[in-house]
């Protein structure tokens, strides 16, 4: 689940992303709430909730947020009002810390690599990344599908030239940090930066490139 608000951009209304959008949608608004549809399917794609900034507390965000579970029961309850079945859960951050574990040649490209990568908790991912500084056993940031970016960017499951790819593996310059370099190339993190599997703490990497704590050297 990604959710986002921004009173100034798009008004008072707090956008829920729970899957990519479909070819064909259909869109019901009762009251308050605006619920989208895959037309073949049937399945909730999305809510387009408003007037509930001040309500959960909202109205300084600009951007993608994290509802807590006070927030998402309010959410719920004005799911419920509205006549609808959908009940969100907790959805914790999708950008985590990873491990490439293994590194293959892509079968149909001379720059592509086919990854093995690890998440935590047992889940590894497969991602193809062409990113220069590629290798094994390095800790890296994974935006696993259903991941917001800082430019807004939605990462979801997709293919590159054939091959499955499910998220992405992301550099300092697409996570904005400062100093980051504008080239290709992963950002490889220091392994004392946290466990695998960990949400990706921005606070805390806002000085790994200033501090020239990551190798830009590639």
């Amino acid at each position: 689940m990604i959710t986002s608000y921004n009173l100034q951009g798009m008004g008072d209304v707090l956008v829920i992303i729970l899957a990519p959008n479909a070819a064909e949608q259909t869109v019901t608004t009762n009251g308050q709430v605006t619920r989208i549809q895959d037309a073949a399917t049937q399945a909730t794609t999305g809510f387009n909730i408003a007037g509930v900034g001040a309500q959960l507390g909202l109205t300084d965000v600009q951007g993608q947020v994290v509802l807590d579970a006070d927030q998402v029961d309010q959410v719920n309850s004005l799911l419920a009002e509205a006549g609808f079945e959908d009940r969100l859960t907790v959805s914790p951050s999708k950008l985590v810390i990873g491990r490439v574990e293994k590194m293959t040649a892509h079968p149909d490209s001379d720059h592509l690599h086919v990854t093995t990568t690890t998440v935590g908790e047992g889940k590894t991912l497969q991602i193809v990344s062409g990113s220069p500084n590629m290798r094994e056993g390095i800790k890296v940031v994974v935006a696993q599908p259903g991941t917001m970016m800082p430019s807004g960017a939605l990462i979801w499951d997709g293919a590159l030239r054939g091959v499955q790819s499910s998220g992405m593996i992301v550099s300092g310059r697409e996570l904005q940090l400062p100093a980051a370099p504008d080239k290709p190339g992963v950002l490889v993190l220091p392994e004392d930066f946290g466990e695998v599997g960990a949400v990706f703490d921005f606070d805390k990497a806002q000085n790994l490139y200033t501090d020239h704590l990551v190798d830009t050297n590639y």
